[in-house]
């Protein structure tokens, strides 16, 4: 069940008036959770019980945090936690790709070696769900957070429909205390929310939708396309894959907004960042802190040696980009991404500020930025390393691969995205939420109009629902 869907629509609609209809809390949050458990089960039912066995497991060892003082018991739970849940994570998403690296390194060396594969499929959302219920056990281990006693308001923190399937990940301290206080109709503002969900449907509907179906053919056959259409194409996915994924954080944040909950913001204009490390800073801003917080920190990455940080700052990205999927390219967008933070971070201790260098990067650095996101996204979008490696052979080379083209009209959406964009970012729309309700109903109702009438026909899956 996808936001832009029909069928979602109805479904929100039924949750949000039963939800407010209902006057007490309790009730309330005992819909919402019927409610998330049916908006998974229209994914997959079958893996519902994984989902409710994975909280449940955590929801019970921080009790046992609370009821045991001896650290060797302690870290013993911990550990319990780590080992099923990051078990289950990988058995599900990485098993084949450990199993097809190891044997294809073993017959590399000459040693005759198979092992059998599995057709597994990967349970939508059990990257982000995971990392949710982690996050509450290790916060609860380090005594940061208190546990939880009711069991429906966990599951509830776990399941939230709007942010289960693709983020963002949330935390038990930016959502278990919202539960405790009953939500009021009046402190919600419908016409903010009305608003970002729309911003995020033009995202995916309109933008991202219509973008998916031209680029396709450049990734799957690199090598049939001109180094110009390569480079349109990049283009294309550079804006495709921010207004896919932002476009479904948007349409998260306003659904749980409409819900009188509140969801952290994920993303802040990235592309406008002047490096690499910033850019981390600006996207999908709950993975990297959450990486940031449970990984990095964990290692030591913030006690040690300015060379010990980076180094632990680029075996975090690499284990970042191993997240994003199985398969030797996201290791490679991992080790692409940890030396350009290697480079970004050097430079800052080596060029003094107020330095003309320090100044010039001022105007370059966000040029250059997009040239090594571009970079990047060949590892990150192809389906293997022959399609990666042709592509980026047309990228460096500006080798022309083959005859067919992509219309360079394409570059005027790209262009178009690019003003939009900088408009929001300088906040030059802000003037727009003083006008009254009769013009605002009117301009929602003129936009979405005008999304339906131009949405693509066929509705595409997010992209990070892969993830």
């Amino acid at each position: 069940m996808i936001f832009t869907e029909p069928r979602f629509l109805v479904f929100f609609l039924l949750v949000y008036g039963v939800y407010w209809a209902l006057r007490a809390n309790g009730p309330r949050k005992l819909w919402l959770l019927l409610a998330s458990a049916t908006f998974y089960c229209a994914w997959d039912w079958r893996f519902l019980g994984l989902l409710l066995f994975s909280a449940g497991l955590d929801y019970f060892v921080a009790l046992g945090f609370e009821r045991t003082t001896t650290p060797r018991a302690r870290r013993g739970l911990l550990f319990l936690s780590l080992a099923l849940n990051l078990g289950f994570l990988g058995f599900f998403k990485y098993y084949n790709f450990f199993v097809e690296s190891g044997t294809g390194f073993l017959r590399w060396l000459g040693v005759p070696a198979t092992a059998p594969t599995l057709a597994i499929l990967l349970p939508i959302g059990i990257s982000f769900y995971t990392f949710h219920t982690l996050s509450y056990t290790i916060d609860v281990y380090r005594k940061k957070f208190e546990p939880i006693r009711r069991l429906t308001d966990f599951m509830l923190f776990v399941t939230f429909f709007p942010a289960m399937v693709a983020g963002p990940i949330v935390r038990a301290a930016q959502f278990l205390p919202q539960l405790a206080e009953k939500r009021l109709f009046a402190r919600v503002d419908v016409r903010a929310c009305l608003t970002l969900f729309l911003i995020g449907f033009v995202k995916k509907g309109l933008v991202s939708d219509h973008i998916a179906p031209v680029i396709e053919p450049l990734f799957a056959d690199p090598g049939a396309y001109s180094a110009a259409s390569t480079w349109i194409g990049l283009c294309l996915y550079h804006v495709q894959i921010y207004c896919d994924f932002s476009g479904y954080s948007d349409m998260a944040l306003a659904t749980a907004g409409l819900l009188g909950y509140s969801l952290p913001k994920n993303f802040d204009f990235p592309f406008f960042a002047q490096s690499i490390g910033e850019f981390w800073q600006r996207w999908h801003i709950s993975l990297s802190t959450w990486f940031r917080d449970y990984f990095y920190f964990a290692l030591g990455g913030s006690k040690g040696s300015s060379v010990q940080g980076i180094l632990l700052g680029s075996l975090t990205m690499m284990v970042v980009g191993l997240w994003h999927g199985a398969g030797w390219q996201y290791v490679g967008f991992g080790v692409l991404m940890s030396g350009s933070i290697i480079v970004s971070r050097s430079w800052a201790m080596l060029v003094s500020e107020g330095s003309f260098a320090r100044r010039a990067m001022s105007f370059l650095g966000t040029p250059l930025m997009w040239w090594f996101l571009f970079w990047n996204w060949i590892l990150f979008r192809s389906t293997g390393w022959e399609q990666g490696w042709t592509m980026q052979r047309i990228f460096f080379f500006l080798e022309d691969g083959g005859t067919k083209q992509l219309e360079p009209a394409w570059l005027a959406l790209v262009a178009a995205f690019f003003v939009v964009h900088y408009a929001f970012y300088r906040g030059w729309f802000r003037r727009l939420a003083a006008v009254n309700d009769w013009i605002y109903s009117a301009s929602v109702g003129a936009a979405a109009a005008l999304v339906l009438a131009f949405m693509a026909t066929e509705t595409k899956a997010f992209i990070y629902f892969q993830f």
